[in-house]
């Protein structure tokens, strides 16, 4: 059984007032989902501003992560970027902080396909020489991993571990873990389904700011109770649906949540991204106090 299951946000990367990195708040941002029981987190991914991150940022955010958790959580960083080089530079830096895998999006500008993604996760699993989870979001990259191609990569990329699955076919959650690869679920609306089909688990950027709804999914299918399960999942899809637009962008929603909850200034999103209207704002969070009255 693959070591990486359970809960893995996909965390965000707090900014302070002159968009830099605030060190304090994302440590704060890991120790609250830690204490509330998470397995992992999914470091610098799309929910973290990866492709807005410069090369140190994105170093000493996996220097953080790592001392953070201190094996309380595990941690896959996201190296993905435009060239091979750049990636598996990432990829070694990530190693050396001390993460416990990485994780990569395709290079996908010059609509890099199955051939050229070889060869590309080639360099960073040996750069990192860590287990490597593969970022399927056709959506943001135009490259779909179908079992095929996950096929292909197995055979050639000995690191290879698993993906990270947001795509639109479900179906493939149900091969590629008879493929024997870890397939994490990238959206939390459909977690419990995806359990059942063979997922080890979910990564998104919702369950970082609500923890417990999510675990509650993930505990009660552990413990049979599908009863429960059901009814956390009608709540965690109720949170999920906070995301889709209608209060503003993602990462604004995912900023300002997270930030009401502990208390904390973690920033707006890196421009070009915009941050919420003082209206959006207060009608996210009560909304979000409405789902989670303890919260």
């Amino acid at each position: 059984m693959t070591s990486f299951r359970g809960l893995y946000p996909a965390v965000i990367t707090p900014m302070d007032r002159d968009d830099r990195l605030n060190e304090e708040a994302f440590r704060q941002v890991l120790e609250f989902n830690i204490r509330a029981g998470v397995h992992g987190f999914w470091v610098a991914g799309g929910s973290g501003e990866s492709v807005l991150l410069q090369p140190d940022e994105n170093r000493r955010v996996a220097e953080i992560a790592a001392d953070q958790c201190r094996g309380r959580a595990r941690t896959i960083m996201h190296v993905g970027a435009a060239t091979t080089s750049a990636a598996a530079g990432m990829a070694e830096q990530a190693a050396r902080a001390g993460v416990d895998a990485v994780c990569a999006l395709p290079g996908s500008f010059y609509g890099a396909g199955a051939d050229e993604s070889i060869g590309y996760y080639q360099a960073i699993g040996k750069a990192a020489g860590l287990p490597l989870f593969v970022y399927n979001l056709p959506d943001a990259t135009g490259l779909e991993f179908t079992p095929e191609l996950m096929k292909r990569l197995q055979d050639e990329v000995p690191q290879l571990a698993g993906l990270k699955h947001s795509a639109a076919n479900f179906k493939n959650v149900w091969i590629f873990a008879r493929m024997g690869l870890a397939c994490f679920k990238g959206f939390s609306c459909l977690m419990l389904p995806a359990l059942v089909e063979g997922a080890v688990g979910c990564v998104d950027g919702p369950p970082g700011v609500a923890p417990e709804a999510f675990l509650q999914v993930w505990d009660a299918y552990q413990e049979g109770d599908w009863a429960r399960a059901r009814k956390a999942q009608d709540t965690a899809t109720e949170i999920f649906g906070l995301f889709d637009g209608e209060y503003g962008p993602y990462v604004a929603v995912l900023k300002e949540l997270m930030g009401r909850r502990l208390g904390i200034d973690c920033g707006v999103p890196r421009p070009p991204g915009i941050p919420l209207t003082r209206e959006q704002a207060d009608r996210v969070w009560n909304r979000f106090q409405e789902l989670m009255p303890d919260a």
